[in-house]
């Protein structure tokens, strides 16, 4: 079943991944067994996410191998996902949107949480937008139906996708992309094309040196930044993509994630490019 479940996902174009089964006790497959933090939620694979496929020849491989295994889905590909794991979630992300939540896609998670499903945002990982709501955007992952969680409990669709998923409301959307620059201190800065330099040197150094959880968020964010100024022709893309790609890989991430998270961050930024005419303020 787990395995039908991988191939269809995979025929609509998301990247699916064979994760750790919870046992009847609840205990993970992995070598931690009960002492693992996460049961049922981690990647088998040797390098996570990265690995995630829609090749239909190597999910039947991995399922030959591993054939109860939970099916993971990368988001940010073909998906984003709102994660909401309690009841202040739900009523957090009602308020925000007005009383009501888009009628897109639903899963029941395991625990009694729900996944949302939206369009790809361009966005990376957000944790704690609001108590006891997470987002999954470009780099991250979920556990998807018929998976077992550690509770005994399968996730299971409430409401499967249709032909096209909804966008994210423009409330969430504004709470994922997080508050303005602070209020400028200093006086203007005179000469544009030195301070997108400036920032694409100070955006390498923060992805180069960003810690082992944030990495990948720290690179989209980063991808977002500079998109911004490459659409307003204030850096060249190609070299944004050659400094990026370098940092991120001496920050340990693998070729193929930070080749798609730098894609999707620079993509999302240029859609909204600073105004090269505008007084660029120092914060």
């Amino acid at each position: 079943m787990s395995l039908t479940a991988a191939l269809s996902y995979a025929r609509h174009g998301i990247p699916v991944l064979p994760v750790h089964t919870p046992d009847p006790r609840g205990d993970c497959s992995c070598d931690r067994g009960a002492a693992c933090d996460r049961p049922g939620k981690h990647p088998r694979l040797r390098h996570g996410l990265t690995d995630a496929s829609t090749d239909p020849r190597l999910i039947e491989m991995w399922w030959a191998r591993w054939p109860a295994a939970n099916v993971g889905l990368r988001t940010g590909v073909a998906m984003d996902v709102a994660d909401i794991d309690s009841a202040a979630g739900w009523h957090g992300l009602t308020h925000l949107l007005g009383g009501s939540l888009p009628a897109g896609p639903r899963v029941r998670t395991g625990s009694g949480g729900w996944h949302l499903w939206f369009r790809p945002t361009g966005f990376g990982n957000r944790v704690h937008l609001l108590p006891g709501l997470d987002w999954r955007g470009a780099g991250g992952y979920v556990v998807a139906p018929p998976s077992r969680h550690a509770a005994g409990v399968d996730y299971r669709w409430v409401r499967r996708p249709g032909d096209e998923l909804p966008a994210g409301p423009g409330a969430l959307l504004a709470l994922i992309e997080g508050p303005p620059p602070p209020a400028a201190r200093h006086r203007p800065i005179a000469h544009p094309d030195r301070y997108a330099e400036a920032v694409l040197a100070a955006s390498v150094e923060r992805v180069a040196a960003a810690p082992a959880g944030c990495r990948n968020d720290t690179l989209n964010r980063a991808a977002f930044a500079l998109g911004r100024f490459v659409g307003a022709g204030l850096l060249d893309q190609g070299d944004v993509v050659r400094e990026l790609e370098a940092a991120a890989r001496r920050a340990g991430l693998g070729r193929v994630e930070v080749r798609r998270t730098v894609r999707s961050g620079l993509t999302a930024g240029r859609r909204t490019p600073v105004d090269p005419s505008a007084p660029l303020l120092r914060a």
